[in-house]
This record gives C-alpha cells, sequence and structure tokens, in this order.
C-alpha cells in the first residue's frame, strides 16, 4: 500500500502544478516565442528572455504585456476584451497573428495579402512584441510590432513619431518644433517646449528630467522621439484619462509629474499649457434660486458636459447624474463666464481668478482618449 507520506507529496505536487498553471506571474511561462501553429491562452504566458517582460491575456480580457511584477505597460484590445475563458492567441501557418474567443469574430493582430511563411512572434526584453519573417539566407525581417500601437504608456527606447520605410505614423510629430504635445480630439493643450542644448525641455522640471537620455531622431527614414533611464531602471511615462503626463517605477514608490495638462481651464499658459480665446463671454452673478433644467444626457463624461455647456448661452451649470463621473444635468440661470468646480458633482459658471485677467479661454479637462504625442 501507497504510505501516507507518499500520498501527502503526490498531493502537494499536484497542488503546485495546479498553482503554476493558472498564476499570472511571468516567470511561470516557458518561452518567449510563438511559432506557427502554437496558441497562448489566460493559463499561459509568453516572457523575454531575461524575465524583463511578458505577453499574456489577463482576465480582463486583454492581450497584455506586462513587467515581472505585473505592472501592465500596453494592452492592444482595450475597446474589444473577449471570453478570458476561450481567449486564444495564435500564430498559423501562413503569418496571420490573431486572437479568437468564443461567441465574436477572431481579432486580426497581422495579416499580409500574400501567405507568409517562416514567422515567429516573439517577446523581446525591451518589451516590445514583435513578429518576424526568417528568410532562408539566415536573415530577418520586420512584419510588426506592439511599439508600433502605443496605448497610455510609454517605456525605454519605444518611439513615438514616423517611419516612413513602413509608411507608419502612430503619433503625430512636428519636426520643426521637435516638442511632445499632449492633444484632445486634435486639440494641444500642453507643450513641452524645445529640447535645449543641455539635454532638457524647457517646460518640464529639471529635477524629473535629469534621470534621463531622450533620443530625438530626424533623417530620410524616420522622425522619431525615444527615452532611455541614464542608470538603467525602470521607468515608464503614462498618461491619464485627464491628462497628468506621470513618470513612475515600479509599484510607483518612486513618481513624478512631467506635465498637468488638467490643471489648464483654459486661461493659464504657465508650464506649457496652452491658453485659447472664448467664443463668447458672459457676466453676471450665478444663483440658483430659480434655476430650471432643460436638457439631460447620460453618456457625456464630465469633459463633454463642460464643453456642452460653454458653448450653450443658456447654460449656467451642470449637475453629474452617477458617481463615476458620467452624465449630466444642465441648468439655466443668471448668466456668468468660466467653469469652475465648485462642489464634488456640481459644476458652475463663475468669474476667472485675478491671477489670470489677460489670457481667458474656453475651459477644458482632458479626458480619453487622450494622447501625448511629438
Amino acid at each position: 500500500m501507497i504510505s501516507y507520506e507518499i500520498k501527502k507529496q503526490v498531493v502537494l505536487i499536484y497542488l503546485w502544478l495546479w498553482w503554476i498553471t493558472s498564476t499570472n506571474i511571468c516567470v511561470n511561462a516557458t518561452n518567449d516565442s510563438l511559432k506557427p501553429g502554437d496558441t497562448l491562452n489566460s493559463n499561459s504566458k509568453l516572457r523575454s528572455k531575461q524575465d524583463k517582460y511578458c505577453l499574456l491575456i489577463n482576465k480582463g480580457g486583454y492581450l497584455t504585456i506586462a513587467t515581472v511584477n505585473r505592472t501592465g505597460v500596453w494592452f492592444y484590445n482595450r475597446n474589444q476584451p473577449v471570453d478570458v475563458n476561450s481567449a486564444v492567441l495564435s500564430l498559423n501557418y501562413t503569418g496571420v497573428l490573431k486572437i479568437e474567443s468564443q461567441n465574436r469574430k477572431p481579432i486580426i493582430i497581422y495579416s499580409s495579402p500574400q501567405p507568409i511563411n517562416n514567422t515567429m512572434a516573439t517577446m523581446l526584453d525591451t518589451g516590445n512584441f514583435v513578429l518576424q519573417k526568417f528568410h532562408p539566407n539566415g536573415t530577418k525581417s520586420l512584419l510588426w510590432q506592439s511599439f508600433d500601437y502605443p496605448d497610455d504608456t510609454l517605456i525605454p527606447t519605444m518611439k513615438l513619431g514616423v517611419n516612413r520605410k513602413t509608411g507608419h505614423n502612430c503619433l503625430e510629430w512636428e519636426p520643426k518644433q521637435g516638442e511632445l504635445n499632449i492633444k484632445k480630439r486634435g486639440k494641444v493643450y500642453w507643450k513641452s517646449g524645445k529640447l535645449k542644448s543641455n539635454g532638457l525641455f524647457e517646460n518640464i522640471p529639471v529635477n524629473v528630467q535629469r534621470i534621463y537620455q531622450y533620443i530625438i531622431v530626424s533623417n530620410k527614414d524616420e522622425d522619431s522621439f525615444a527615452f532611455e533611464v541614464k542608470d538603467g531602471k525602470f521607468i515608464r511615462w503614462f498618461i491619464t484619462s485627464k491628462g497628468r503626463l506621470i513618470s513612475a517605477d515600479e509599484g510607483e514608490i518612486y513618481s513624478a509629474d512631467i506635465a498637468n495638462a488638467d490643471k489648464c481651464y483654459g486661461y493659464n499658459s504657465d508650464a506649457g499649457l496652452i491658453a485659447r480665446r472664448p467664443s463668447r463671454e458672459k457676466a453676471g452673478r450665478p444663483s440658483r434660486d430659480n434655476s430650471t433644467t432643460f436638457e439631460e444626457d447620460v453618456t457625456y463624461s464630465y469633459s463633454d458636459c463642460k464643453m456642452r455647456c460653454w458653448k450653450n448661452c443658456s447654460c449656467n451649470g451642470f449637475q453629474e447624474l452617477y458617481d463615476n463621473g458620467t452624465g449630466c444635468i444642465f441648468y439655466s440661470w443668471n448668466s456668468t463666464q468660466y467653469v469652475e468646480v465648485v462642489s464634488n458633482t456640481f459644476y458652475t459658471l463663475v468669474k476667472p481668478t485675478k491671477s489670470a485677467p489677460n489670457s481667458h479661454g474656453t475651459p477644458f479637462s482632458v479626458y480619453a482618449p487622450v494622447k501625448f504625442s511629438v
């Protein structure tokens, strides 16, 4: 008969194997690449050779690149989450890279007009997930890479700009200015200023920049911006839905603001913020007496509510419908001039502060989708 100790060891081994196959820690992956015919499901990962990054389908149903400590730095299908229990990333024998799941059409990541043989998808130590073709002479060519499709995060050596060889333009580039921008719906709300001779941008705090080495390339093949960290540590830049550009390390033990576009209300031009002229102006003192509601919309974000109220001459304030900041009811009473926050849920038009008497502009709040560019 099998002894108690042997049974105990068998149970422990079984439990260990179950944990290994179900956890999301990157180090449990067995390799860094998908070959034709291979698949990746939510219980497996691709890890880079030095265990710096891994590729996985996370619990939310997103194809994700994360650091070994689970800091997400890239999400491919942010607007198309899949069923995590049935989702599979696959590379077939004709070079098609896709995500499949039950009850929905496949999400095609890469597909060539002509079938391609000898391909491989690899998770690199730079944080880049690449699909390459291998030629008979031993060379290889790049077919697709995650670095060309930035999400809300920029990591070291990841480029922003234009690749003239491939025609890929991930974000707008201003060759003459050479500036980082924060935009919303095509309008610039913040500029980094030009890169000075000391290697620092004009409108980014000096103490924040000293740890970086900027890499700006402008030639016949590309116009691009990237950064490296001088001491080799992992630092990422990420942008919030309200327009803050933040640099942070693993676990956000270190964190610093690069830009604060969320602090600009259209008449502030400090630290790279862009002031704008209003389309209309009103005067008067607000009063909630005899106020009336004239419209309600459950789909608007805070920023949408603000802009809609500003453009409507009958609007003097609005109130959020839900705790998550979506939806709004518009109010009308005696007119005023600028939108400012007066409580957690109610926003009204008030006069501008004395600190900005000559540079008034339409109020704004940066809300998703927001991207920064060079």
